[in-house]
C-alpha cells in the first residue's frame, strides 16, 4: 500500500466512528507508556489498498504508525483476516500483528510495514534476486502453513471465475457473446485447465501473491498483506500468481529457470514437463480469470484503472496459448477475441 492524496470529510459518520475507536484502543497499547500520550494528536492519512470495499489509513501516533482497516460488515468480514494471519504467522512468515479488532464493526488496528512494496523494486536486472527472496515464502506457504478448514479452490469454483471472462470482457466490453460452437470450445479448454488444477497436490494458497502484497521489510524480511481470501488449492498457483505480474513481463527463458528452481524445492516427484505444464495451465486460468475481472471493475464497480492493465494479461494468453494446441480450437479463434481490445 502507497500513500495517497484523499478528501478524508468529517461528514462520513463511518470514519468519524473509526476514528473514535482507533483513539480508544491506541492509547492503551502497551507500547506506549502509561498517560505518557494524552492529547497527542494523531496524524491520519489514507492509503492506496486493493479491488475490495475495504479502506486502509495510516495512523501516526507518538512516534508509532498504524494500519487501520475498515473492513465494511458483512460483505468484509474480519474473521478469515484474522484467521490467516495467525497461519501464516504461526509457520514463521510475516503478517502483519493485529493490535486491536473489533470485529463487529469491522475495523482492525495493524502493524505498518512501511512503504516499499515489492512492485517498486521490480527491474529487469533484479528478477532473480526477487524471487530468491520469494521462494522461501512460496515454500513455507506450500509445506508448512496450515490449510485445514479453508474453502476448497474446487472445480466449481475455477470455473466461475474462468466464466468472468466471456461474461464480462466479451460480451460487456466487446459486446459480442460467444457462439455456440465457441461455447463448446471455450468449455473444452476450461475443462482441461481444471483437470490440471486438480491433478495438483492441494495445499494452502494465498489467492493473490504478487508485487503489490509483498513488503520489503526494514530488517530485510518480507511482509506479506491481502491474504484473506486463501484457499486449499493448486500448488502453482501462488508461484503463477508471483511469476505473471501485472507491473513487468518476465522474458519466457527467465519463466521456465524460475519455475525449474520452484520445482526442485516445491515439487521434486513431479517431472521437469509436467511441472511447467501445470504452470502455464495455471497461468492461462489465472490470466483469463484476471481480464474477466477487470472488466467486471471497471463496468460493475466503475473501477477504471483496472482495465488499463488487461493489455499485459492479454499478452500473457496469447503467449501461453500457442504452446498447447492440445486445449482445442479455442487456441485458433481466443486470439482474434484478445487482440480486438
Amino acid at each position: 500500500m502507497t500513500d495517497i492524496d484523499a478528501n478524508l470529510t468529517e461528514s462520513d459518520p463511518r470514519y468519524r466512528q473509526l476514528q473514535r475507536w482507533v483513539g480508544s484502543v491506541v492509547e492503551n497499547l502497551p507500547i506506549h507508556p502509561s498517560g505518557a500520550a494524552k492529547g497527542v494528536l494523531m496524524n491520519w492519512q489514507a492509503v492506496t489498498g486493493d479491488a475490495s470495499a475495504r479502506r486502509y489509513f495510516r495512523v501516526s501516533y507518538c512516534d508509532q504508525s498504524y494500519i487501520v482497516m475498515d473492513a465494511p460488515t458483512p460483505q468484509e468480514a474480519l474473521g478469515p483476516f484474522i484467521d490467516i494471519a495467525g497461519r501464516l504467522q504461526a509457520s514463521g512468515l510475516h503478517a502483519p500483528s493485529i493490535f486491536a479488532a473489533d470485529s463487529e464493526a469491522g475495523f482492525l488496528l495493524l502493524e505498518d510495514f512501511g512503504q516499499t512494496l515489492f512492485q517498486s523494486l521490480l527491474a529487469a536486472d533484479k528478477g532473480q534476486c526477487l524471487f530468491d527472496q520469494v521462494s522461501p515464502l512460496l515454500s513455507v506457504m506450500a509445506k508448512n502453513t496450515a490449510a485445514d478448514g479453508l474453502p476448497l479452490y474446487s472445480a466449481t469454483r475455477l470455473q466461475a471465475e474462468l466464466d468472468l471472462f466471456p461474461q464480462w470482457f466479451a460480451q460487456q466490453h466487446l459486446g459480442q457473446g460467444f457462439s455456440r460452437s465457441e461455447q463448446v470450445d471455450w468449455r473444452f479448454l476450461c475443462d482441461q485447465l481444471i483437470a490440471s488444477a486438480e491433478a495438483q497436490p492441494q495445499v494452502f494458497v494465498h489467492r493473490d501473491f504478487h508485487s503489490c502484497n509483498l513488503h520489503q521489510l526494514k530488517n530485510g524480511g518480507v511482509g506479506i498483506i491481502d491474504f484473506q481470501d486463501a484457499v486449499l488449492g493448486p500448488l502453482s498457483y501462488d508461484l503463477v500468481s508471483w511469476l505473471w505480474d501485472r507491473y513487468i513481463t518476465w522474458p519466457r527463458s527467465a519463466l521456465e529457470t524460475w519455475i525449474e528452481q520452484a520445482r526442485i524445492v516445491l515439487a521434486p516427484d513431479i517431472s521437469a514437463s509436467q511441472w511447467l505444464r501445470y504452470c502455464d495451465f495455471m497461468a492461462l486460468q489465472r490470466n483469463l480469470k484476471i481480464i474477466g475481472i477487470f472488466a467486471r471493475l471497471h463496468y460493475r464497480d466503475n473501477k477504471d484503472v483496472y482495465l488499463a492493465m488487461t493489455p499485459r494479461f492479454i499478452d500473457y494468453v496469447l503467449d501461453l496459448l500457442p504452446r498447447y494446441p492440445e486445449l482445442g480450437p479455442a487456441c485458433d479463434w481466443l486470439p482474434a477475441w484478445l487482440q480486438a481490445r
